[in-house]
């Protein structure tokens, strides 16, 4: 069964500070990744896969369509961007796994890193808070959200991250 990416490589590039010139295919596995945990445990596996067919039918409408522009896309955006910043300057190939670094520019260090991304899972936590806060106000609008059974990701309304800890 195909898979419906909730948002597209022009949301992530317009509201982070990934480069327009940047390949999909180096951060899109990111997108993937972060809506299969992230939003999964935001809206539960029912609603999830609700949208995903509707937009696979291309019949999304509201309240579906509002729930998605103005609340999902916005914490998917900064997951995924979380997820990509400590993986962004490596690339697995066949000679082995390689860091970039360019003539005109200096590295980041890990701490800059780590700052950057705990930045953007802060936003990202904003976002799922503003989703909590309108998905309580109006369940009766969705109900997948309180739909799922067993074998299913039920939604996870915690939003108490203050950083990362390694």
């Amino acid at each position: 069964m195909a898979t419906a990416l909730l948002i597209t490589r022009q949301d992530i590039v317009r509201f982070t500070q990934m480069n327009g010139n940047l390949d999909t295919d180096t951060f899109i596995q990111y997108v993937k990744i972060s809506q299969d945990i992230d939003i999964q445990e935001m809206l539960g596996t029912d609603l999830l896969k609700k949208i995903q067919a509707e937009i696979i039918a291309g019949t999304l409408a509201n309240p579906y369509l509002a729930l998605l522009t103005d609340y999902i896309k916005d914490c998917l955006i900064h997951f995924a961007y979380a997820r990509y910043l400590p993986n962004g300057a490596y690339t697995i190939s066949n000679k082995g796994i390689y860091k970039h670094n360019s003539e005109n520019s200096d590295t980041v260090s890990k701490e800059e890193i780590d700052y950057l991304e705990g930045k953007a899972m802060q936003t990202a936590m904003h976002y799922k808070q503003r989703f909590i806060d309108h998905i309580t106000f109006n369940q009766a609008s969705f109900p997948e959200y309180n739909s799922n059974s067993s074998g299913n990701v039920f939604p996870n309304d915690d939003v108490n991250f203050t950083s990362w800890v390694i």
